[in-house]
């Protein structure tokens, strides 16, 4: 099974759009969000099936047992996190302070601290019969997600609906979840915004991708909006020879649509129309 990422280097470029609407156009029967912090491919692309949800654990978190404890403030006073406090001669860990080292743990003369599995987030798979779909949320003030965007993509090879592709909707930027997402990809699409800001990300993201190997492709969302940012784009991709799908216009129709929950391929719209262009000549390089 061929496996389509689409990146972008920051939010908002329009990434979550467009890979809805390849989605759509490739009738996929399986896709994943790997947007693990903010996903919401799942506002657009309705399930008509109740997920199967399972508790995805992260580093564990130090726990204090009352019981035991002999309020010798030893554990507070080597925490370099600053994660043990004391309320009412209760001394309590801030699970969002505590980075899991184990030095309380280490510390404590009668052993009331040890370190259990902590819930970092949720994992959803959606299963359609006919297809699939693998996403998750990443509890907040969690570090672990790179670690839950690969159970993602695990969840997402699972169960065999006998697809050829994949459509994965990354994550912005050019952290852990976008590392953990190029993993085993065929192809990264990088949906850019022409923009000074928009280049540089793209530039990141690119480089990105090209430590792990992995071919990459770019095409632009409003590229109407600033046309000279646009050739800049078309030129550096010209130079590096990066494959250029083509470019999006900025279309109030879109908007709407996507206010709407639905994907700009539902509708007919000058953004539907161009990004049904960039899904061809996309669909001919990854197939």
């Amino acid at each position: 099974m061929k496996q389509l990422l689409i990146l972008s280097g920051k939010g908002g470029t329009g990434k979550t759009t467009l890979a809805s609407a390849f989605i759509k156009m490739a009738q996929a029967k399986v896709y994943a969000d790997c947007d693990v912090d903010a996903p919401n491919l799942h506002l657009v692309l309705r399930q008509s099936v109740k997920p199967q949800v399972k508790d995805f654990f992260g580093m564990p978190k130090a726990e204090i047992n009352p019981t035991l404890c002999a309020k010798c403030h030893r554990c507070l006073e080597h925490c370099r996190f600053e994660a043990i406090t004391v309320n009412d001669g209760s001394y309590q860990v801030d699970s969002f302070a505590c980075e899991g080292c184990g030095v309380c743990e280490m510390v404590c003369p009668v052993r009331a601290i040890s370190l259990k599995p902590h819930i970092a987030g949720e994992l959803m798979l959606y299963d359609n019969k006919d297809s699939l779909f693998s996403t998750a949320l990443l509890k907040m003030g969690s570090g672990t997600s790179g670690m839950l965007v690969t159970e993602v993509k695990k969840q997402m090879k699972a169960v065999d609906v006998g697809a050829d592709l994949a459509i994965i909707d990354g994550s912005p930027g050019i952290g852990c979840p976008v590392i953990a997402s190029i993993s085993g990809v065929d192809l990264v699409l990088i949906v850019a915004e022409p923009s000074v800001s928009g280049i540089s990300d793209l530039e990141r993201i690119i480089k990105t991708a090209q430590t792990f190997h992995t071919k990459t492709a770019v095409c632009v969302n409003k590229y109407d909006t600033n046309p000279k940012k646009t050739e800049v784009i078309m030129t550096y991709c010209k130079e590096q020879d990066i494959p250029y799908m083509g470019n999006i216009p900025y279309d109030e129709n879109a908007v709407k649509a996507i206010n709407q929950g639905l994907t700009i391929v539902d509708i007919v719209c000058d953004a539907g129309l161009a990004a049904q262009e960039v899904f061809n000549k996309t669909m001919q390089i990854v197939l």
